[in-house]
């Protein structure tokens, strides 16, 4: 239903009416394994973005509380989420462009993530593959700051360590 709006905005018709028309289409064509296509995409997507948030928070937060750029305090928090931020997008960015081809694509001309990750590369070279960096950070960025802000707020008040 989401690429569904590329259709309308050509002046074609949508392939579904709602979400249960969705369900029911989907199972009818392609068995109940349809409700799950398009999960190997995403979960690797998940991976790649949960390593870059946490692995790389708490690295930045020991680098500048560490090297004494800061205190542990909301300095310090702000810039090891805009690390967390940067490093969450930078590999995130790659499966994104996989995962929006294969799903937009109209005929088959991917086979595999695979396929779609070295066409991609072959054709466009490798920094197709952060097409929309600056995008996605902008929507990430702002999370990493509220969340981890809030996080080690939360932390500060229940009388939990840092590290």
């Amino acid at each position: 239903m989401q690429a569904d709006g590329r259709l309308l905005s050509q002046g074609l018709q949508p392939r579904y009416t709602g979400p249960l028309d969705a369900f029911r289409k989907i199972v009818h064509l392609e068995g109940i394994g349809g409700m799950w296509k398009g999960v190997l995409p995403n979960a690797q997507r998940a991976f790649l973005v949960n390593m870059g948030e946490l692995a790389c928070y708490d690295q930045a937060k020991r680098f500048i509380i560490g090297g004494q750029i800061s205190e542990d305090n909301i300095y310090a928090h702000t810039l090891a989420s805009i690390m967390s931020g940067l490093s969450a997008t930078a590999l995130s960015c790659p499966a994104d462009v996989v995962k929006t081809r294969m799903m937009n694509q109209s005929n088959t001309m991917y086979s595999s993530s695979y396929d779609c990750l070295m066409k991609t590369v072959r054709i466009e070279g490798l920094r197709a593959l952060w097409k929309g960096f600056l995008p996605t950070w902008a929507r990430l960025g702002p999370w990493q700051f509220v969340f981890w802000v809030s996080y080690e707020r939360l932390r500060n008040l229940a009388g939990l360590s840092s590290f």
